[in-house]
């Protein structure tokens, strides 16, 4: 009769415990809820495409070869970009960016600032020129064979639009060998795209996936003839196109081009000589200010087709013969093109 009390109080004993340990770990569990809900939630990794991948890469390739331009004047500048094609300091970039300047500034894509000379300029038959900073070693990029480019093909823009310096725009090849008037001239063969360009992105670098030159960047249509908004049509000057050039230019200093020494004025039909220079090859061969040359080398002179378009299709030293108006009447004159001073 004396054991019962004995087995009740280890039964209750029993219980107590199990009841404590319950107790314990949702205490327990409580206080760690309570603990972690007042820390920061880590973030989630950060996912990449593989296609994101192939843009960074570019990116890293080429990136180092883009540099920032700021060219000046007196009181005026004008910000550009240019690309590095040689790593003895030879930087491509848009005639239209260092011309009527005196003095460039160079800021590499590390920050750095060099002073550059100006080596030479291909105007106004293409919008091409190159600068040379002192220095060696630098990124040069490498350039692509733009006749292998196709329409739909990715391609991206670096270069420092509005002082964002080495800002990347992405897009496609919009067109192949299209043609664009400026000056009195159609720029030949150009890549059209729809990456994004603005102003300072002129003279920076058009890549394709592999991260190769493939272009320099040039203009942008902004809007119609009759002043509708445009969007998304840039052109690039291909990189067969700025190898060629730019050779020369780092060779000679300028660019292999015949010279006929007149200024004129493209009409609807011809070209009116508005002057003409002496001791040029005009001069020489007896063209008058008033002439309308209608046609060169058999070639027709018109809206399609202006006289400085057609002049590229010769070189220094040909004799051709020339087409003109003057007074009324048709007469031929024959001339040999000199090089282009």
């Amino acid at each position: 009769m004396e054991a019962r009390p004995a087995k009740w109080l280890i039964l209750a004993f029993l219980f107590a415990l199990l009841f404590g340990a319950i107790g314990g770990a949702f205490a327990g569990g409580t206080a760690a809820y309570l603990l972690l809900r007042g820390q920061p939630t880590l973030p989630p990794p950060i996912e990449v495409t593989e296609e994101e991948l192939s843009t960074i890469a570019v990116v890293d390739r080429l990136g180092p070869s883009v540099v920032t331009i700021i060219s000046a004047r007196d009181q005026r500048s004008v910000l550009g970009s240019g690309v590095i094609i040689d790593e003895g300091g030879y930087i491509v970039t848009n005639e239209h960016v260092v011309r009527n300047y005196t003095t460039f500034k160079v800021i590499l894509a590390s920050g750095e600032e060099r002073h550059a000379a100006l080596i030479g300029t291909d105007y106004p038959f293409t919008d091409l020129a190159v600068l040379k900073v002192e220095d060696s070693g630098l990124a040069a990029a490498e350039l692509a064979d733009s006749d292998s480019l196709v329409v739909g093909q990715q391609v991206i823009a670096i270069g420092s639009p509005l002082e964002f310096a080495n800002t990347v725009t992405l897009g496609v090849i919009s067109g192949l060998h299209r043609r664009w008037k400026i000056d009195g001239i159609f720029y030949e063969d150009l890549v059209q795209t729809d990456a994004a360009i603005n102003p300072g992105n002129s003279g920076g670098a058009l890549a394709n996936s592999r991260g190769q030159l493939i272009g320099i960047n040039t203009l942008v249509v902004r809007s119609t003839q009759r002043g509708e908004p445009v969007q998304g049509i840039g052109f690039a000057i291909p990189s067969n196109t700025v190898r060629d050039i730019a050779a020369q230019l780092m060779e000679r200093g300028k660019v292999w081009r015949p010279f006929l020494g007149i200024r004129h004025q493209d009409l609807e039909q011809g070209a009116l000589v508005v002057s003409v220079s002496p001791d040029t090859p005009a001069a020489q061969a007896g063209l008058d200010e008033g002439d309308i040359i209608l046609l060169m080398g058999g070639y027709l002179i018109d809206e399609e087709n202006p006289l400085l378009n057609v002049l590229m299709r010769f070189e220094p030293g040909e004799t051709v013969s020339l087409a003109i108006s003057r007074g009324g009447g048709e007469m031929e004159l024959e001339l040999t093109l000199a090089e282009r001073p």
